[in-house]
């Protein structure tokens, strides 16, 4: 399009308009406070840091944490998890969702084009033409730019920004959290296969001595009560490891959920039979370095999360603020308008114009103020959430640094247990065998070892749900780098999605 020039005025008064907005948007201090991260009082060191942790424990790798028990099913489990779990999809279309914020923020920067094209027919009245009927043609170009002067867009990308930043650690969070409780599932379903390993043994050690009374019986040198009560002890055994599969199964479904499959159509086979795999899973007990309080900062990603969403209710107050003081706007437009395309580009048809507006409220009935005391309101309750956050994040990692120490040292007394009710279950049937002991004695010392195994196991099981639980407390290896990482990620994806669309 060709348009005449503007005259020496108008050239001159556009130009100041356009220099002092630039400067202005340039120069001028986004209103409302800066960030600062809330200051918290943090203990040097964790009280329960117990003895039962290994001298230089090997640091979890963040990327496959659960790697450290190796076991080839869990880790392939997990990252079908990483894939198919809809909790984890959920999370990830949230973050999605304020990377999308984030950006319609950061549009505020810069101005809005438009075009338009119409034609119209019309009949118009006049006193020397009379009654007329003609049509109008037109098309133009317009724009408009309001400088961010007080910084209302600035603080809105850097809120935009912390809730991106937010939504990712929410992400991170979400995945570990299915990843944990994964872990823990399949672990326990395991410790099932353990218990039902030793059911199936003292299941046959009872058969075994019910053959005996009975044999002792029909040579009439027991009483029929031996073998009722030999035969009451092998059922409720076999009663009890059949409960054990009920167990099994509703682990099994979790997992199948998890994994983002259905229970119908998902299936773990069970262990076999070994009598060393109990000591094999306490070998792969891994020692988990707790760090410092400090550093829980960093690498939980709820408590990064909270901390960048105080950030982003800081930048609200901000935005707030900037509806205080006056918007300045400018505008420019430019076309053609005739009555005939044949005289759509002669110079008569050619229409302009450029504008400046300075709009200010003078009374809204306290609604500006409201908004800003709701601001500062929200920002002082993420505030408190942070930190809240921050607190339960130590008693997690107390607790389970407490129970791992607890375990640690209940097992060491529940295998001398273990050893002591065993030679008491093997001298009881020896000198039942002998005569010299009635058959009350054997079953108490077999019901007393049958125990004292099945506790033993049932500890091992809280030790590694407790490992996994305090993995997940410290983090899982999770660092607050990452967010950084994922925000260049993002604007990477922008970027190629954008080459892709031109």
């Amino acid at each position: 399009m060709n348009f005449p020039p503007p005259s020496t005025t108008q050239r001159t008064f556009s130009a100041t308009i356009m220099a002092a907005a630039i400067a202005l948007s340039l120069t001028a201090c986004a209103v409302g406070p800066d960030y600062v991260r809330p200051s918290m009082d943090l203990p040097a060191s964790y009280k329960e840091s117990g003895p039962w942790k290994q001298a230089q424990p090997q640091p979890i790798d963040g990327s496959n944490w659960w790697e450290v028990y190796g076991d080839a099913t869990l880790n392939g489990l997990i990252q079908e998890a990483n894939q198919a779990n809809q909790n984890i999809r959920q999370a990830e279309a949230q973050y999605r969702q304020a990377r999308a914020a984030a950006d319609a923020a950061r549009a505020g920067f810069w101005p809005t084009l438009g075009v338009n094209a119409g034609v119209d027919r019309a009949r118009s009245n006049s006193n020397s033409n009379g009654l007329k009927l003609g049509n109008n043609y037109n098309a133009g170009l317009q724009g408009g730019w309001e400088p961010d002067i007080w910084g209302n867009v600035r603080r809105s990308v850097e809120a935009g920004d912390a809730d991106t930043q937010a939504s990712a650690a929410d992400l991170a969070a979400a995945r570990l959290s299915i990843q944990a409780t994964l872990a823990q599932d399949y672990l326990q379903l395991r410790i099932t296969d353990l218990l039902q390993d030793l059911y199936a043994r003292t299941t046959a050690a009872y058969a075994r001595s019910l053959q005996l009374t009975q044999s002792q019986y029909a040579a009439g040198v027991t009483l029929r009560s031996d073998v009722a009560l030999a035969e009451s002890q092998l059922k409720t055994a076999e009663a009890q490891a059949i409960d054990l599969q009920a167990q099994r199964s509703q682990l099994e479904h979790a997992i199948a959920i998890l994994t983002g499959n259905a229970p119908s159509g998902f299936a773990l086979t069970a262990l076999p039979a070994d009598t060393q795999m109990l000591s094999k899973m306490q070998a792969g007990l891994p020692p988990i370095p707790a760090g410092l309080p400090s550093e829980l900062l960093e690498r939980r990603p709820d408590i990064a999360s909270a901390e960048r969403r105080a950030a982003a209710a800081n930048a609200n107050i901000g935005v707030a603020k900037a509806a205080f003081f006056p918007a300045l706007t400018l505008s420019a437009s430019g076309g053609f308008n005739s009555a005939s395309l044949a005289q759509w580009f002669s110079t008569p048809s050619r229409v302009w114009s450029l504008g400046a507006a300075l709009a200010e409220t003078i009374f809204d009935g306290g609604l500006r103020r409201a908004h800003s005391d709701q601001a500062i309101a929200v920002y002082d309750a993420a505030v408190a959430q942070y930190k809240q956050t921050v607190l339960g994040g130590f008693q997690e990692v107390e607790d389970n640094l407490a129970t791992l120490s607890v375990l640690d040292r209940e097992a060491v007394a529940q295998k001398q247990a273990v050893q002591a009710s065993q030679l008491a279950e093997r001298l009881a049937l020896s000198q039942y065998r002998a005569g010299t002991a009635t058959y009350l004695a054997v079953v108490t010392a077999q019901t007393l070892a049958l125990s004292n195994e099945r506790t033993l196991v049932q500890l091992l099981g809280r030790q590694l749900l407790a490992s996994v639980a305090l993995i997940k407390a410290v983090g899982g290896g999770w660092d607050t780098s990452q967010l950084a990482s994922a925000e260049r990620s993002s604007q990477a994806q922008n970027k190629t999605h954008d080459n892709a669309t031109n």
